[in-house]
């Protein structure tokens, strides 16, 4: 057998581990919450012990979710179902998703979307980039974090802000993403924002193609991320 073929068997075998760990987590987090449920927190220890818990274990699936949809793209086997959404809805969704960890964080979180605002994407491939990028954020931010949306000149602006320290220099300095690779080496493979760079670029209007930006603008003190669809 060729090395070639081995590569794509390797390849293969690798994404359906990911796919079963994937599932294996989906389940742990939902025992997780029952058992927070059962067995509420007696103290401030025992919260905190929980809030960990249930971070690292939602970091964990989100970053398996991250390299199952990046392994998917870069094959072709995803293609963005473009239609006619509701945004207040897709966001919606997304809160309700992370409610518990949000919770178990002590995180307040803001949404501000017109309930009529709409816009034309795959909605399943935008929510796992609000998602993502959400789960990263509980991790940094103190006390509160805002979603929101609106039109812009440059297309419809999802906008996640924070209170936490901002975002590194360096993720700063690529912040056009255009080329964005894996820093395995530095031990910040930054997988969230490679599969929202794919994301978004895999939404065109005629001359215009999806992106996203990252500015530490946030009127909250802390890092500004904008996915911005035509």
């Amino acid at each position: 057998m060729n090395r070639d073929v081995q590569e794509v068997d390797f390849s293969f075998v690798l994404a359906s581990s990911v796919h079963d760990m994937k599932n294996s987590l989906g389940m742990l987090l939902n025992t997780l919450a029952e058992v927070m449920q059962q067995y509420p927190p007696q103290n401030n220890e025992h919260a905190k012990s929980y809030a960990v818990l249930e971070y690292e274990a939602a970091r964990i699936n989100s970053e398996l979710i991250q390299l199952l949809s990046l392994y998917r793209l870069d094959h072709d086997q995803v293609r963005a179902d473009i239609d006619e959404c509701m945004v207040v809805d897709v966001l919606s969704e997304q809160v309700a998703r992370n409610h518990g960890l949000l919770q178990a964080r002590q995180l307040e979180l803001v949404l501000q979307c017109d309930e009529s605002l709409s816009g034309y994407f795959d909605s399943d491939l935008v929510g796992g980039v609000i998602n993502n990028i959400l789960v990263n954020c509980a991790r940094y931010s103190r006390h509160k974090l805002i979603l929101s949306a609106q039109q812009t000149a440059e297309g419809l602006c999802i906008t996640i802000e924070d209170d936490g320290p901002g975002y590194p220099q360096d993720m700063l300095n690529a912040s056009t993403f255009a080329e964005t690779r894996a820093n395995f080496s530095s031990g910040r493979p930054h997988l969230g924002l490679m599969f929202a760079n794919k994301v978004a670029l895999m939404h065109c209007n005629k001359a215009q193609q999806g992106f996203i930006r990252l500015t530490n603008d946030s009127p909250l003190g802390g890092g500004c991320f904008r996915l911005y669809l035509p």
